[in-house]
């Protein structure tokens, strides 16, 4: 339910920071979900993949704030 959410946020905005905030709440909740899983389950090949989408998740929200940064200053 929070990702349906969050993608109406993501869809409609209305400002760029309102993105970058859902962007990194998908990422957090995807993370959130694997590792859940992984507890579950007890694969622990999940983790990785959960290592991998935070790290990316991280860096996209460090380079659209940069963009943001950039783009309001001139």
């Amino acid at each position: 339910m929070a990702l349906l959410i969050i993608f109406v946020r993501l869809w409609r905005g209305p400002t760029q920071p309102d993105r970058i905030v859902a962007m990194d709440l998908i990422a957090v909740l995807t993370v959130g979900i694997i590792v859940a899983t992984t507890a579950g389950t007890g694969r622990r090949g999940l983790l990785d993949a959960a290592s991998l989408i935070a790290l990316v998740g991280f860096m996209g929200t460090v380079a659209h704030t940069g963009y943001v940064l950039r783009a309001g200053s001139r």
